[in-house]
């Protein structure tokens, strides 16, 4: 069964960084495009940046500039650089695939709080 594990996350003050990372113990991790989501309380996950197989991004309309999506294909890994931090991105962040295949697993995620 897939799985992600998620870190890096912690409490920040407003206009600092972070950068997440997930492990995913996926077979053959380089030909999936991958996400970060976001579930902030009471509202609903949302993707916020993803990253395809041959490395293209793209990101959230309000989130361009400051955060950055990448991947490390021999690691299984994908990473988020966050930068300028701002309250309103305290959320809980997840990744999965780009696409999420009904009925798959997320991880535990990790906890991002921005605030002085």
């Amino acid at each position: 069964q897939v799985q992600f594990v998620e870190s890096g996350g912690g409490l920040v003050q407003p206009g600092g960084s972070l950068r997440l990372s997930c492990a995913a113990s996926v077979t053959i991790f380089s030909i999936y495009a991958m996400g970060w989501y976001r579930q902030a309380p009471g509202k609903q996950r949302e993707l916020v940046a993803a990253i395809t197989s041959t490395g293209t991004t793209n990101y959230a309309d309000s989130l361009k500039g400051r955060f950055t999506i990448s991947r490390d294909n021999a690691k299984n890994t994908v990473y988020l650089q966050m930068n300028s931090l701002k309250p309103e991105d305290t959320a809980v962040y997840y990744c999965n695939f780009r696409i999420v295949p009904s009925g798959a697993s997320w991880g535990r995620g990790t906890q991002v709080t921005v605030s002085s």
